[in-house]
């Protein structure tokens, strides 16, 4: 399971929020049979989408964030819900690159740098929310930095980190989300950003035994942090055999007359590879379904 840990300074001016998402990345790496890039990439989405998913304000609201950079590795999307369980998928799962110029996956690299990173919030209005900016780096957790500071006017600042063993699997995955209130006094900002530069990778931290709640203290250490939540978060997928009848519904009589033809239809989650079977015979009762 994963932890995530939510702290607020003593003065109510400053929140950070940190996870400790190994084992949700190392399901990534199970489902989506992800290369070493794709893993880091999917798994830093994945775990920035709980971080900005984690405590929205309706049980039921979700958070999606959307990937779509032209690289190699295709459009990625992580959907959280309002406790921070998350799902994800990845266009191309497979994608080999050399390091880049600092000896580390090129994450930006198979992510691509010429697109958008899309945010939708829904919170059970008529429309969602969306709201979009030009990626900035590819590296996910600046360009969620740059997200919340131009579209949202939250300055803060996110980190996010997935280290991969030499077999493919996840050693250790997770991060940190800060933000900071407009009332936050200066003297506040001018500590985190001290302690800032002072952290190194987030995933050293936790390879070398810091927990969550730990993670999420460190940017604020001198101003007296104290922990608001602490909730186990997993990956989670919500598809279903009903869901998937109303997505087949959806796709209208002309297309369900087709795949009626075939003596059995089988859907793939594109989320946690489940697969549904429909004989003909349950596919032209969607088809009646769909005309009444």
């Amino acid at each position: 399971m994963g932890r995530i840990v939510r702290v607020i300074t003593s003065d109510a001016a400053i929140v950070c929020s940190a996870i400790d998402g190994t084992d949700i990345a190392a399901r990534i790496e199970q489902i989506h049979g992800t290369s070493a890039v794709c893993t880091a990439a999917l798994g830093r989405l994945t775990l920035g989408a709980s971080l900005m998913g984690f405590g929205l304000k309706n049980e039921q609201d979700t958070l999606t964030l959307r990937l779509d950079g032209g690289g190699a590795a295709g459009i990625l999307i992580a959907v959280s819900d309002s406790y921070g369980n998350v799902k994800s998928y990845i266009q191309n799962p497979v994608v080999e690159l050399p390091l880049n110029d600092k000896g580390k996956l090129d994450v930006g690299g198979a992510v691509g740098r010429d697109g958008t990173l899309t945010v939708i919030k829904d919170m059970g209005l008529k429309e969602p929310y969306t709201g979009q900016i030009p990626i900035y780096t590819g590296e996910i957790a600046e360009d969620i930095t740059q997200y919340l500071a131009v579209s949202e006017q939250t300055p803060g600042a996110c980190a996010l980190g997935v280290l991969i063993n030499p077999d493919l699997s996840v050693k250790v995955a997770g991060g940190f989300l800060l933000q900071v209130l407009p009332f936050a006094p200066e003297e506040s900002i001018d500590i985190i950003e001290k302690n800032m530069a002072k952290i190194t990778s987030v995933t050293d931290l936790l390879a070398n035994g810091m927990t969550a709640e730990e993670l999420a203290k460190l940017p604020l250490e001198g101003l007296e942090p104290e922990v608001l939540d602490d909730f186990e978060v997993n990956y989670v997928c919500d598809c279903s055999k009903e869901r998937t009848e109303r997505m087949l519904i959806s796709l209208g009589e002309k297309e369900l007359k087709e795949l009626a033809k075939d003596e059995v239809t089988e859907v793939c989650c594109n989320f946690c590879d489940k697969k549904y079977r429909f004989t003909s015979a349950e596919i032209l009762a969607l088809l009646e379904s769909a005309k009444e």
